[in-house]
């Protein structure tokens, strides 16, 4: 079936195979920020609030960059702001359609404290009161894709923003990703609908997958792509997935396994890197031989590339191939998600 041009085409209404052979591209996208900060304030914490696919790209930028930036950072989901937030407070808000109610109200909340705001935005309210109000803001391209692939280009607003604000050397980094493009995009070729299964990793990956629930687990510097790949199944494949991390597997999750449930329709896939701390390089070869015959041998999907950016890249992009792929053979869309849509029509009418 994943040979067949003709099913992938009809299956694929968005053509988000295609649109993935294309996400290299946004690795060296220009961006260009509106109202950058005149007089920027010391920043002590940052807040990045965003939700689905807008929150993928701030765990990204932790990943990479966390040791460079040097100050607390966390991650807010939902409609209220932590507690310390304040005048040194650097708070991002993004959505891709700038209608997300939850970034909407935390970022009325953010203006009462007098935090420092930047906005990324596919347009919308959010980037209408970012224009408004005068706030440092980054409009994405429109890219008429899923929210969930467009990390890259979101990755580089934040960087430029970080800059902006004082907080990064962005030249640096955006040159790496930008030199990254060519090296990303070759990878792709070998995950294109084109390429036969025998070849292609991702359709591999998909015929592992598919009929059970993938669990995906990774080291602390990458537990970012577990969890992207978690998201990527939901969302393209509409397959429940879970998602863990070393060493926190082995102080709780590893002992579920050794007992119920009893019939396990799970299908475990190790994203391993070299990169990782040694001693988590070791937790996964010992776990994974402590837990024989009490859960399914896990699948093996060893990072590429030279860097941890690299590696991220190379990661994330990988995800969706085979989560599309795994969608085709459940017998589903992979692009539209009707059930959010609905979700956001329901809360729009009880507002």
């Amino acid at each position: 079936m994943l040979d067949d041009m003709n099913v992938l085409t009809q299956k694929d209404s968005e053509h988000t195979l295609d649109s993935s052979v294309l996400q290299p591209e946004q690795l060296g996208m220009g961006v260009e920020i509106t109202h950058p900060p005149r007089q920027a304030r010391p920043v002590h914490n940052i807040v990045f609030v965003g939700m689905g696919g807008s929150a993928l790209a701030p765990e990204f930028v932790q990943a990479w960059l966390g040791d460079e930036i040097r100050r607390p950072i966390e991650a807010v989901k939902t409609y209220t702001l932590p507690g310390y937030v304040d005048e040194n407070t650097l708070v991002f808000f993004a959505s891709c359609s700038g209608n997300t109610e939850e970034v909407l109200e935390a970022l009325e909340s953010a203006r009462a404290t007098g935090a420092q705001c930047a906005i990324i935005a596919g347009g919308g309210a959010l980037a209408e009161q970012a224009d408004k109000l005068g706030l440092s803001h980054v409009v994405l391209p429109p890219i008429k894709i899923q929210p969930r692939m467009l990390t890259f280009v979101q990755v580089r607003a934040i960087v430029a923003l970080l800059d902006s604000f004082g907080v990064l050397k962005g030249e640096k980094p955006l040159a790496e990703m930008a030199a990254a493009q060519a090296w990303l995009a070759k990878e792709a070729e070998g995950w294109k609908k084109e390429t036969p299964t025998e070849d292609n990793q991702a359709k591999q990956i998909a015929l592992l997958a598919v009929g059970k629930n993938p669990e995906f687990m990774a080291g602390f510097l990458f537990r970012s792509l577990a969890y992207k790949w978690k998201i990527s199944w939901n969302e393209n494949a509409k397959n429940t997935a879970f998602w863990n991390y070393y060493p926190e597997f082995n102080h709780n999750e590893f002992i579920g396994w050794s007992s119920h449930p009893v019939d396990k329709p799970f299908a475990i896939f190790d994203l391993t890197s070299t990169l990782e701390h040694p001693r988590i390089q070791q937790r996964f070869a010992i776990s994974n031989r402590l837990l024989s015959g009490k859960r399914p041998a896990p699948h093996t999907i060893a990072l590429q590339g030279s860097s941890v950016l690299q590696q991220l890249c190379w990661g994330h992009l990988l995800a969706d191939f085979a989560s599309i792929y795994t969608g085709i053979l459940n017998g589903v869309d992979p692009g539209p998600v009707p059930l959010v849509t609905r979700l956001k029509e329901e809360l729009a009418h009880k507002g």
